[in-house]
């Protein structure tokens, strides 16, 4: 059933699930970048010092990830199977209680088990509602909707930076948590898609995570949709996070001060992801919009990692820059959710954008492995370099999806 079909009073109605979706997205990204903007004031507050604060923050932000990655996995074979909507439900119920949780930690320990279990519901949030809008909307609609979730979505990153100015870190977690179970109850008005109905009658597997790997095809389509989205885990992961490390090895005038930093480069993503889903509209390409966001985001990496003994404002405005060039995100995921047939394009587009964010445990061990022979900015340099290469040769290999009919399932023939 292709959206077109869709009935007049569902069509009606598309712009409830574009707007719950990007209210989801929002409380996602707030609750997912919110440690990497009270990292420094909470771990001082459970008694680490300056030596310890990026070990272990390291080490909990990367308990976070692990955490998306085995979520990404089971909310989208889970939406596959029981529906998106029931994605939408679940992982938001967990997440809320976990960030409830993470108010009351008193040690690194604690807070580690609290950023992983976070992690396995704010997996399921992007992708569920990225595929519910995809199968919602007619297809040359589909990009720009999912680009104006995705660049309102992320506006939860500055969201997070003001509150945390204005309470302590615990309060920011019970805001996070609070806003998650009232989004919960507006999730009851919103209607599933009429593809998945369509499909649930039928006898073709869903949901089966393993048929990725079945056929060389669809294994090559869904790495090639991993290795597209690298950069954007690289910049806020390892640049952005520890942006205050490295402004002191750049000699800068000042401290920097993270927070300020992952402000500035998610308000550069939320208006990246908006231009770069028009761009995508008036280039009739997916493809042609991603090579115009990788060549930015390789242009401001140089000038991001070239900076020497300037003033921490210039560090801002450049990763500011570095987030407009990542804005390619919301073009990725719904490359992601168009690439795959009905009965895995949840499992794709949930667990796609969180094995791109699972990376980053290997983006830090690649970092150690250079940064005691080469420095913490040049094995950045390295590491930034050899992510751009591999992600412009995946773009080039991976096929175009713009304006494809979605209403066709995966099987094994070949």
């Amino acid at each position: 059933m292709d959206s077109a079909s869709v009935s007049t009073p569902q069509r009606s109605l598309w712009s409830l699930p574009v707007l719950i979706a990007a209210l989801g997205y929002f409380v996602d990204v707030y609750d997912l970048l919110l440690f990497a903007i009270v990292r420094v004031p909470s771990l001082r507050e459970l008694g680490l010092t300056d030596v310890a604060l990026r070990e272990e923050g390291m080490g909990i932000l990367n308990g976070q990830m692990i955490g998306l990655l085995l979520g990404g996995i089971l909310w989208g074979v889970l939406g596959d199977k029981k529906g998106r909507l029931s994605v939408l439900f679940g992982s938001i119920l967990l997440y809320s209680l976990a960030n409830i949780a993470n108010g009351f930690v008193t040690s690194a320990p604690q807070y580690l088990w609290c950023r992983f279990i976070a992690g396995i519901g704010l997996a399921g949030e992007l992708g569920a509602g990225i595929t519910l809008v995809s199968e919602l909307l007619p297809k040359h609609k589909r990009g720009l909707a999912t680009s104006l979730v995705a660049g309102f979505g992320l506006t939860g990153a500055v969201a997070a930076y003001f509150i945390a100015k204005q309470f302590h870190w615990t309060t920011c977690y019970f805001i996070g948590g609070g806003a998650g179970l009232l989004l919960l109850l507006m999730r009851v008005s919103v209607f599933e898609s009429g593809m998945f109905h369509a499909i649930k009658e039928t006898a073709v597997s869903r949901g089966n995570f393993f048929q990725f790997f079945t056929r060389w095809h669809r294994f090559r389509r869904y790495l090639l949709c991993i290795l597209i989205g690298l950069p954007t885990w690289f910049v806020i992961g390892i640049l952005v996070t520890f942006s205050k490390e490295y402004g002191e090895q750049m000699g800068l005038s000042g401290p920097v001060e993270p927070s300020r930093a992952v402000l500035f480069a998610y308000i550069g993503i939320a208006l990246g992801d908006v231009a770069s889903g028009f761009l995508s509209n008036v280039l009739r390409s997916r493809k042609k919009a991603l090579f115009v966001f990788y060549s930015l985001t390789t242009v401001f990496l140089v000038l991001w990692l070239g900076q020497r003994g300037g003033r921490p404002e210039t560090l801002y405005w450049l990763s500011g820059l570095l987030g407009f060039g990542c804005g390619f995100w919301a073009i990725f995921v719904t490359v992601a959710a168009e690439s795959f047939g009905t009965n895995l394009r949840a499992t794709a587009a949930t667990t796609i954008p969180n094995m791109v964010r699972g990376t980053l445990p290997l983006f830090t061990a690649y970092m150690a492995l250079l940064e005691p022979r080469l420095g913490l900015l040049n094995a950045a340099s390295v590491v930034a370099a050899s992510t751009m290469v591999i992600t412009f040769i995946a773009a080039a290999l991976l096929d175009e999806t713009y304006g494809r009919d979605l209403a066709f399932t995966e099987t094994d023939r070949p």
